[in-house]
């Protein structure tokens, strides 16, 4: 197998009528969505060379993932812009693509060419063109240059492109081939026991990496995916009551939308029974809204992933097989397979004693083509295996600090860039989450660091007052590591992807 499209022809050719896709206004089954994809397809044979990036101005909807599967026909690869987010970054975005083709959704032609405007003024090269989506979707199929593009086709072409922050302010794009995904996706449905019997309810957004484990387990194990409506995902009574219709049986989320019901006591409103596979990432799970989601669904599987986009979703997992306590650390687990994951301390020798630091470094095909065209960060960041002088061997180096335990499983502690240096001693940010999480009354942490006046401020969720917040981190932490500032919130800020805003909680505080 060396194209993600096999996995669409063989669910079409195994159960043809069977829905594929749905959201609030439309579905399509596994035929018309892989005869409108080839329409497509060949509606933009014309205007794109192979391997070459086509942007996607879209809402997440049915429509969008006929037009990423059509760009993929027509053997380029997809990018999806979020109409909803800033037009400058927008337009730094395809400042970098410089893609020659720019589809619109309807209501978004508009704002497409005056994007693809202000990119042609900047740019030297070809002018970028604005297609609509449905004229695409109302081309005639030709069989024939599809059949050219196909055979042209590499297993190691690009698939997607996903543009994640960057440290500079600069997001960069995480480009990613077919062969990451058809090594990645049989082995995430076969160890979580996905099936063609299942409903994927979709949270993630297109521009997100975990929406790529719902879209191609969907295609690969001929099960449905239903596309939540995005506002739900602030209405939790709405939001089970529709996990409830849809009778969704798997949830693929962010530890923030998981979250976001135990918060509110969704499930003293209503239980969604049909759920029985809930697999989360993004962030570390509080254990109190883990607990909540076990007892409410006991006999569901329950999953921690971990991994950055530059590694195709997930490098590590582990099934939850008992309850935690508060305080207790969710282990990161193992690797998948075909996927090694090892740490290395900053001396570059790897790490392999329990409780001992090391950076996260993972290799294998999992990894992605690099950041599209930004060569000096793909150096920086893909590097050669300093433990391997033998031949080439690339790793990516995940910027996550973690450890083994005494049982041999990989636990999170934090990201290095928040470690910090305070009143002269080396202190990760993580830990102090983590110690004030286990005060009864606290249900999520986020620390931030001022580094000008050498404060440490915590954001926090929950009912806890600050004198029984510091009685309690004093069971578990040096004065020094005490935060300087506490700040109640009713609820974190979160990124589009549903993580802690940490930068909005900056702004917040330099504000």
């Amino acid at each position: 197998m060396k194209n993600v499209l096999e996995f669409l022809e063989r669910s079409a050719k195994r159960d043809p009528k069977k829905t594929a896709v749905e959201d609030e206004s439309a579905s399509c089954t596994f035929e018309e969505l892989l005869r409108d994809a080839r329409r497509i397809g060949s509606g933009l044979i014309p205007y794109g060379k192979p391997g070459t990036p086509i942007a996607v101005l879209a809402e997440k909807q049915v429509k969008t993932v006929k037009v990423f599967l059509g760009i993929v026909c027509a053997g380029c690869f997809y990018v999806l812009l979020d109409p909803s987010q800033p037009e400058a970054r927008l337009e730094t975005i395809l400042e970098t693509l410089n893609p020659q083709i720019l589809i619109a959704e309807p209501g978004q032609n508009e704002k497409a060419r005056k994007l693809a405007a202000v990119r042609n003024r900047s740019s030297g090269g070809p002018s970028c063109r604005v297609l609509a989506m449905d004229d695409l979707l109302n081309t005639r199929e030709d069989a024939g240059q599809l059949a050219v593009r196909r055979r042209q086709a590499l297993d190691t072409d690009p698939l997607y492109a996903i543009f994640t922050s960057g440290s500079t302010g600069v997001p960069k794009g995480v480009v990613v081939s077919h062969r990451s995904v058809i090594d990645f996706i049989p082995c995430f449905t076969e160890l979580f026991h996905i099936t063609e019997a299942d409903v994927i309810g979709n949270q993630a957004p297109f521009d997100f990496d975990v929406s790529v484990k719902d879209l191609y387990s969907c295609l690969y194990a001929g099960a449905a995916m239903v596309i939540i409506p995005k506002r739900l995902f602030s209405i939790p009574t709405a939001l089970l009551d529709y996990l409830c219709e849809k009778k969704i049986t798997t949830a693929i989320w962010a530890v923030s939308a998981l979250c976001l019901i135990t918060s509110l006591n969704g499930f003293t409103y209503r239980v969604p029974t049909h759920l029985n596979k809930i697999l989360f990432s993004g962030e570390v799970m509080p254990v109190k809204h883990l607990r909540k989601w076990q007892e409410a669904l006991p006999k569901a599987l329950f999953v921690n992933l971990y991994g950055p986009t530059e590694i195709t979703c997930n490098c590590t997992y582990y099934r939850i097989d008992r309850l935690f306590e508060p305080g207790e650390t969710i282990p990161m687990g193992t690797a998948f397979p075909n996927e090694k994951v090892f740490l290395l301390d900053e001396e570059n020798r790897e790490v392999t004693a329990p409780k001992e630091l090391g950076e996260v470094c993972v290799a294998g095909t999992a990894l992605a083509l690099g950041y599209y065209n930004n060569p000096e960060k793909t150096a920086k960041a893909f590097v050669q295996n300093p433990l391997q002088h033998r031949y080439l061997e690339l790793i990516y180096r995940t910027g996550d600090l973690a450890h083994y335990g005494e049982d041999g499983l990989l636990y999170f502690d934090t990201r290095k860039d928040f470690q910090i240096k305070h009143m002269g001693h080396r202190i990760e940010l993580g830990e102090i989450e983590a110690a004030m999480s286990r005060v009864d009354g606290v249900e999520r942490v986020c620390c931030l660091f001022d580094a000008g006046k050498n404060k440490i401020i915590s954001y926090y969720e929950g009912k806890a007052d600050k004198k029984t917040i510091t009685a309690g981190l004093s069971k578990s932490l040096p004065r020094y590591m005490f935060p300087s500032r506490y700040r109640q919130v009713e609820a974190f800020p979160l990124t589009k992807n549903g993580k802690i805003d940490r930068e909005e909680l900056r702004r917040r505080y330099e504000g």
